[in-house]
């Protein structure tokens, strides 16, 4: 090979080299500017039905035997670092999600909102007689958010909507893009607050989404993982509220994250448990009774814990 050979292929080389570092660099730069909400969402891309099966046979592991007997018509279970699906029912089939739908008002009022706006309850907000919230009263957005995740005040969750969007159609249009945003597909939303619609429904699989997603707001995590607290009102007077997840008394490392229940979605719940350093995720929905959405779900978070202390 002549001397001119060697330095046209030398000259190409670098030219591939320059090219190579350039593209290596300009990945690395995209992945530093995505931002929070775009980290979010890689993570919680990631569901694996099919890896879990090929290391190991979840169906051999103790208490196994116990999920067949489980009253809930659909579940996911899912290791948060991973993102591999540990047990499923009819995870993909569209259910009623009853007050589940609050952890989409919830991250919207955080995301669009500001904690310190007086949120006014109006003759628009006052229309469930289940809720604690009257007439007249104003809370910090803040302090309200609160309200409504503990107690599921399902007019607080109206009075979140209106504050937030203008009006609870446009609201319930963000609810919907931000669902989409998520991979939501089989989701969508109706109203704010989870009250009976043919319209507003949800999978087990999507409201995993939901729940990974909204969990990765330090607020959101706070909010739900607190068993108790006295929430003020612009007027000086407070309420005492106790968050309706019991769970967070009674499993260890219990997170969050949200009840719910209607007459058309039957006992739910969306649950999140960390030990050892894993993180577990577990949507249950239309268990049989206020009692079994929480013991279910425990037999379901101690079974993956089995689980992903058997792959260590």
């Amino acid at each position: 090979m002549t001397r001119t050979h060697l330095l046209r292929w030398a000259g190409l080389f670098a030219l591939l080299v320059a090219v190579v570092s350039c593209q290596i660099g300009d990945s690395a730069g995209s992945r530093v500017a995505l931002t929070p909400e775009q980290l979010r969402l890689e993570r919680i891309n990631t569901i694996d039905s099919t890896t879990l099966r090929t290391i190991l046979d979840p169906d051999s592991a103790e208490g196994w035997e116990q999920l067949a007997a489980l009253s809930a018509d659909a579940w996911m279970l899912i290791d948060d670092s991973t993102g591999c699906v540990i047990s499923q029912r009819y995870a993909n089939e569209p259910r009623f999600m009853a007050s589940l739908t609050k952890m989409m008002t919830c991250l919207l009022a955080i995301e669009n909102g500001t904690l310190t706006d007086t949120v006014n309850i109006t003759d628009a907000d006052f229309i469930c007689r289940d809720s604690r919230v009257r007439l007249g009263e104003g809370y910090l957005l803040g302090d309200l958010l609160y309200e409504m995740m503990l107690q599921s005040d399902n007019d607080a969750a109206y009075a979140l909507a209106r504050h937030i969007g203008g009006d609870t159609i446009r609201f319930c249009e963000m609810m919907n893009e931000k669902a989409e945003y998520l991979g939501m597909t089989s989701t969508h939303f109706a109203n704010p607050n989870g009250m009976p619609a043919p319209d507003n429904y949800s999978t087990a699989n999507d409201l995993v989404r939901l729940a990974r997603y909204a969990m990765r707001d330090s607020l959101f995590a706070s909010i739900v993982g607190t068993v108790e607290r006295k929430v003020p009102m612009t007027d000086g007077r407070h309420m005492d509220c106790y968050n309706t997840n019991q769970l967070l008394s009674t499993y260890e490392g219990c997170l969050g994250v949200k009840t719910g229940y209607t007459r058309q979605a039957g006992y739910c719940l969306a649950s999140a448990a960390t030990r050892n350093g894993r993180t577990l995720y577990c949507v249950l929905l239309n268990s049989r009774s206020l009692r079994t959405r929480f013991t279910e779900s425990a037999i379901l978070l101690d079974y993956g814990f089995r689980i992903v202390k058997s792959e260590e």
